[in-house]
């Protein structure tokens, strides 16, 4: 039997040998001086080798009772080989089931579908508010309790409405886990009422035709850049969302036909814009401007033509106007203004201004929308509402 004196002892030759001691247990001695523990047994009528470390960072101790640890597989009828490699890929599966590595594979599976803006503002909180408490657990062992702790540090900062995004984002890492095997449940909806209640705030729009028409006249005295200020007086005529007008190009407007057709940012659904005549001389107006710039913005930034203007620019020029952004308009509130005026005062029956807005409007066959539906009708009530902003902004 070995010695720890033995060991060390041992020399280097040309050719590797085998020092023994007892059981199926040697060193194994490499040319380059490295003394390897081995254990060799046989199971199932087949000689196997089980490699056990190096010495010394093996000792002769550890190494004995890693064979005699093995050696009590074998008399249970297991094989310490396959016993080792079924550790080992259990050991990967558990590593690639923590929270942190599903919610990776979210993120570049599911979330990446969505814009970019989306998937940033996403992730910021899934890193910032899950990943610090939830990220090293398996995610087949996070129960409620855990989720609402996590979730509950966020409701303590006081931004209520994000502590629910963030338990949102727990639910849809959850299913995808589901999904994939990884996690038998979801436990979010067991936190269903467990947070404070959103305190719902609608987006500021004036319905009274005489403020808007006071608003749109104020429109006329800005005195900022140029972009900003076709920007400003665009919106109403179109009333898409503010993000959408900011990334506007001018490679999906269509002089001829009079529209704006895009992929709408929340539903990833393609959409016709009827343009006005209005619409289309700001829009005439501004093309020497920016038409011919790299990026190809309607409305680049003031930075970079690469990009397109700053998602605050246009709320940030109706406070230079004095309009109040939290009680009086935002930027989005002109979808509620047109919404509101197009049928209270014009007499549009609700589906086609539902479908010019680009939302899902009910009909016979389910909740569905169509870029092509009303649009005949949508291209005249567009001309009907511009013409009409013209008229109440004149008296």
């Amino acid at each position: 039997m070995l010695t720890d004196a033995a060991i060390r002892a041992l020399r280097p030759t040309q050719r590797p040998y085998k020092a023994s001691d007892a059981h199926g247990l040697y060193v194994l001695v490499t040319p380059g001086g490295s003394k390897l523990w081995r254990f060799k047994y046989r199971h199932g009528g087949r000689e196997r080798l089980l490699a056990l470390g190096a010495y010394p960072a093996v000792t002769l101790r550890e190494a004995r009772e890693l064979r005699d640890e093995a050696r009590r597989m074998l008399a249970r009828g297991l094989d310490p080989c396959a016993e080792r490699q079924a550790a080992k890929r259990r050991a990967l599966e558990a590593e690639g089931s923590t929270f942190a590595a599903v919610a990776e594979e979210w993120r570049k599976k599911q979330l990446s579908k969505t814009s970019a803006r989306y998937q940033k503002k996403c992730w910021r909180f899934v890193e910032r508010d899950l990943l610090p408490y939830l990220g090293d657990s398996q995610i087949s062992e996070i129960g409620a309790p855990k989720i609402l702790e996590a979730v509950r540090r966020v409701e303590s900062r006081g931004v209520i409405e994000t502590a629910h995004k963030v338990l949102q984002l727990a639910g849809q890492i959850f299913r995808y886990a589901v999904a994939t095997g990884k996690a038998q449940s979801d436990p979010t909806p067991a936190l269903r009422g467990a947070l404070e209640p959103v305190r719902v705030t609608h987006m500021a729009a004036p319905t009274d035709p005489k403020k808007v028409g006071e608003i749109l006249r104020t429109f006329d005295a800005f005195r900022g850049g140029p972009i900003v200020a076709a920007a400003l007086r665009l919106l109403p005529l179109v009333f898409v969302r503010p993000g959408e007008l900011r990334t506007m190009q001018w490679k999906d407007i269509d002089f001829d036909t009079c529209e704006w057709k895009y992929t709408v940012s929340k539903t990833k659904t393609p959409h016709i814009v009827p343009l006005s005549r209005q619409a289309i001389a700001i829009l005439k107006d501004i093309h020497p401007l920016t038409g011919h710039l790299q990026g190809g913005y309607v409305f680049p930034s003031a930075r970079s033509s690469l990009r397109p203007m700053s998602d605050a620019a246009i709320n940030a020029a109706l406070k230079r106007l004095g309009i109040d952004t939290k009680s009086e308009l935002t930027a989005h509130g002109w979808r509620a203004v047109a919404r509101t005026l197009l049928h209270e005062q014009i007499g549009y029956p609700p589906e086609v201004i539902e479908h010019q807005l680009a939302h899902a409007v009910p009909d016979p066959l389910g909740r569905a929308y169509n870029r092509t539906k009303f649009l005949a009708e949508r291209k005249k009530m567009m001309q009907k509402w511009a013409d009409y902003l013209d008229k109440i902004k004149n008296q």
